[in-house]
């Protein structure tokens, strides 16, 4: 019997950060979401006139990537690889669609953008130690 002992860092806790941030991140969308199915009718007021939208089909997706950012953000906590690369790829397609709803409501996407930067850097620089450690 063969024991090797694999050698982990403090910086593992920086991928349990990221997968609680993306928990976190996954809840921020599903409350925008469904915000935005709920209340489905902005106003923007401009010089000229007044616009209206319907933002309930945003609503509804930021909703549905919400839900999928937050399983993966669970995934990721618990030292799956799959669930890493997904985390990446999610959390960058979260930061880009937060940007077209940065008009509707823009402290919030900020806020959300700012999470996912630190998301981004967890799981790229230190994702490798939350897979040696769940072995």
């Amino acid at each position: 019997m063969t024991y090797q002992s694999r050698h982990v860092t403090g910086w593992v806790g920086w991928v349990w950060f990221a997968g609680m941030l993306m928990i976190i991140a996954g809840v921020f969308n599903i409350v925008s979401g469904l915000y935005a199915v709920v209340n489905d009718d902005v106003y923007v007021r401009t010089p000229l006139r007044l616009l209206f939208f319907d933002v309930s089909a945003w609503g509804w997706i930021h909703l549905v990537f919400g839900i999928v950012l937050l399983a993966a953000g669970v995934a990721v906590s618990v030292g799956q690889t799959w669930a890493r690369v997904v985390a990446v790829i999610l959390v960058m397609l979260n930061a880009m669609t937060q940007l077209t709803w940065i008009g509707v409501n823009p402290w919030w996407s900020l806020a959300v953008i700012a999470v996912d930067v630190l998301v981004l850097y967890a799981l790229i620089v230190h994702g490798g130690e939350a897979r040696d450690l769940a072995r």
